[in-house]
């Protein structure tokens, strides 16, 4: 991914520069696996695809038996507010600067470029632990270009995966652990409904025949197309939502945005036609949620009646947000505002409190190592992310103050903005465009970003944050951990265009801006 106004390698010596002042460089080994308790949990991740962190009180499953049975993670981020970068970044536990998974189509992204990677993913991880995994819905798009359609990635006893017509919700084609199966127009073929009774299968049936062994937990990856677009929904849906209308926040069809890069301040208003196919995708897209709503609902039902709810985590969350008219913007994705990066989740589980609420910032990345802790796996050195699990059980940890959001703008997508970098502390969210443009919203003062401050901002302010974002989009494995941290701080750095000197080296204390 280009940097924007600074090379690779600058940034890189930056980073390195760093790690050395703090003893962290040199050969990075795998972390050790947690000691197993006797009885392991089952672990669920619900994926849904560009569901925006709106309010779920829409779908009664999800509010009764996750949201007021679980804790809220309310301020969760993608690391890329795109399909398959954000996927590949879940599996791996690695920001896409490492994955390099870049877009949602070959040669920068896709299923091919994310295939050498399969050796070591989440499937793998939690397999070789022992337990018994399932991947049933969406992997990564374009899959499986490039091999066979009863190609079944490696860590993955249960694999139920479409391999054509991916959004149509009819009329597709599944490879069934390596059998193709082709499903027609009827009501039961809605693909929500055909996952979701695979789903309850998996987590409720007998596991002699997988090689993790019959009294092996399970870990599953269920992941429903909807509401992406075209947001088909299921016949029985057809009447709900009538009359609704596309939230109208602060930002919808924004009046100035003469401060913003021009890849934004040069969009037109919407027009009566823009908005009536806002609320139009908007009521289409609740509607498709709705048989996601039943998923939740008949998976909660099948886990309780054979006895293994008490047992199982159950994580609801989306790859990406979704916008509808903020900011001028058509329907869509791929920006660095809000309604993109940051996504809804929801955990319940053994020791999760009920109706909680957590406001640490935390990221996709750190879904992977949380499987592992919970199920004993091994994380490797390549995992970027932390784990939830201490959060989650309500201890007191030090965490990260700062997360990363990234974006690389491919040919094919001529309505994406420019590639950028995004830093996103309590406070601020501040974007660097390879055009040298840049973004900063005071999100305390401002939080529906209708004030691009860039221009105006004290230069100690955006100097400190161009510094951490730097780090981050410079880091690698567990150094990553440290670009994060609340507390780091760069002083006295003074940047060349031949290398970087530290003159006052690296202290960890109290960073005034990265706070909030």
């Amino acid at each position: 991914m280009p940097q924007p106004r600074r090379s690779r390698k600058l940034w890189a010596g930056l980073a390195a520069a760093l790690l050395l002042c703090l003893g962290l460089t040199g050969a990075s080994r795998a972390e050790p696996a947690p000691t197993l308790a006797a009885q392991r949990p089952n672990i669920v991740l619900i994926l849904t695809d560009d569901l925006d962190a709106a309010d779920l009180s829409r779908f009664p499953n999800i509010t009764n038996l996750l949201v007021r049975q679980g804790t809220t993670l309310s301020r969760f981020f993608v690391t890329n507010p795109w399909c398959c970068p954000s996927r590949s970044s879940i599996l791996r536990s690695q920001y896409m600067h490492s994955h390099q998974v870049e877009s949602n189509r070959s040669p920068t992204g896709g299923f091919p470029k994310f295939r050498p990677l399969e050796a070591s993913t989440l499937g793998t991880w939690m397999h070789d632990a022992g337990y018994r995994t399932a991947l049933m819905g969406k992997y990564l798009n374009n899959y499986p270009e490039g091999a066979p359609r009863t190609y079944v990635p490696p860590g993955w006893d249960e694999w139920h995966v479409p391999v054509t017509r991916l959004y149509q919700e009819y009329g597709y084609t599944l490879n069934e652990n390596g059998v193709i199966r082709r499903y027609g127009d009827a009501p039961e073929d809605y693909l929500e409904d055909v996952l979701s009774a695979k789903a309850a299968a998996f987590a409720t049936g007998s596991a002699a025949e997988s090689s993790a062994g019959a009294d092996a937990p399970f870990f599953l990856y269920l992941a429903p197309v909807a509401p992406h677009l075209p947001a088909h929904y299921a016949p029985r849906h057809a009447a709900a939502f009538a009359g609704e209308q596309a939230p109208r926040t602060a930002s919808f069809d924004q009046a100035d945005l003469s401060a913003e890069p021009r890849w934004l301040s040069e969009r037109t208003p919407l027009s009566a036609a823009d908005t009536r196919r806002i609320d139009r995708v908007h009521r289409d897209r609740l509607r498709a949620m709705l048989g996601v709503d039943d998923m939740v609902g008949a998976l909660v039902e099948a886990l309780r009646r054979a006895g293994r709810l008490d047992d199982t985590y159950i994580f609801f969350t989306s790859d990406n947000g979704f916008h509808l008219g903020q900011h001028r913007l058509r329907p869509g994705k791929t920006t660095p505002f809000e309604e993109d990066i940051r996504v809804p989740m929801v955990v319940r589980g053994p020791g999760v409190p009920a109706g909680g609420v957590v406001d640490a910032l935390m990221s996709t990345v750190d879904l992977a190592p949380t499987f592992a802790e919970l199920g004993g796996a091994a994380v490797p050195p390549t995992a970027e992310g932390r784990s939830l699990v201490p959060l989650l059980q309500g201890h007191d940890v030090p965490w990260r103050d700062a997360v990363l959001a990234e974006f690389y703008h491919p040919s094919y997508s001529p309505n994406s903005p420019p590639t950028y970098a995004m830093l996103r502390t309590g406070r601020y969210a501040y974007v660097e465009y390879e055009t040298g443009e840049r973004q900063l919203y005071d999100l305390r003062d401002d939080p529906a970003e209708l004030h691009n401050i860039a221009a105006t901002a004290g230069p100690g302010l955006t100097a400190a944050l161009a510094a951490r974002l730097a780090l981050l989009r410079a880091c690698s494995g567990p150094a990553c951990r440290l670009a994060d941290a609340a507390g780091t701080v760069i002083s006295d750095t003074v940047v060349s265009g031949t290398g970087v000197s530290l003159g006052g080296g690296v202290s960890l204390g109290t960073a005034a801006v990265a706070h909030g």
